[in-house]
């Protein structure tokens, strides 16, 4: 048996098993924010509102893009249209991102089983390029990053941004914070985004090219920084660079 306390417990291993133990029907009660995060200012405050201007106006322009994925993962295989999966975001905060739904509706519970298959580097991140859980519209989705559109819902909320470094699943946020829990801190010292310097960098050198990119971008953040990105999102998404 573990004798890990609450005290010292990781902060991503503590949502998992509050998640991970709870029934249904109960009401998931997750841990408060405990991280230091970035101190608001004049230009975070105006980040914000490109964040709630643009997320509208996305939803409302992609509406008919939106019911069209939605009906498409509907139809092609059984399960819910929409993906929820635990994150942490700033401070440690965690919340639900959604994503459509790209892999069978068992996915989460034959991960362990898959574990052996994975290519990442770093030991942190979870990869495989040809992994059987994804169907054959989620290939698409994926390739297309038509499945993180419903993360404008995420952003209109307030949980994401539209730019920052990626929300990692808790297996890889555990693993992160137990190998460099300093470099864990720093990425949740900022709102997670959609999109981040990782993606439209094409995702090279696995995980010490993450951590090394975000953090660079957090030391370095601006406004014009943030334009930048999503400029270069456009042509990472069109070539697949930036797909998962």
């Amino acid at each position: 048996m573990s004798t890990t306390t609450p005290q010292t417990m990781l902060i991503s291993e503590r949502a998992a098993r509050i998640v991970g133990g709870t029934t249904t029907g109960q009401a998931t009660t997750l841990p408060a924010p405990s991280l230091a995060v970035a101190p608001t200012t004049v230009a975070s405050v105006f980040k914000r509102a490109v964040d709630l201007a643009g997320s509208a106006v996305g939803l409302v322009l992609l509406a008919p893009l939106l019911l069209g994925v939605a009906l498409a993962v509907r139809i092609s295989s059984p399960g819910p249209v929409l993906f929820r999966q635990l994150r942490l975001g700033r401070g440690g905060q965690p919340f639900y991102v959604l994503k459509f739904r790209t892999m069978v509706a068992d996915a989460e519970r034959r991960m362990a089983e898959l574990e052996a298959r994975n290519e990442a580097s770093g030991g942190v991140l979870f990869k495989i390029r040809s992994d059987p859980r994804v169907t054959p519209i989620g290939r698409f989705l994926r390739r297309s990053s038509l499945d993180e559109l419903p993360q404008l819902i995420n952003v209109l909320r307030g949980d994401m941004s539209l730019v920052g470094p990626r929300p990692l699943q808790l297996r890889d946020s555990y693993r992160l914070e137990a190998l460099d829990p300093e470099a864990f801190a720093r990425r949740l010292s900022v709102t997670p985004g959609i999109t981040g310097p990782w993606q439209v960098g094409g995702r090279s050198d696995g995980t010490d090219g993450m951590v090394r990119q975000d953090i660079d971008y957090i030391a370095n953040w601006s406004l014009g920084l943030d334009l930048k990105i999503l400029f270069q999102t456009i042509p990472a998404v069109i070539s697949g660079r930036g797909a998962c």
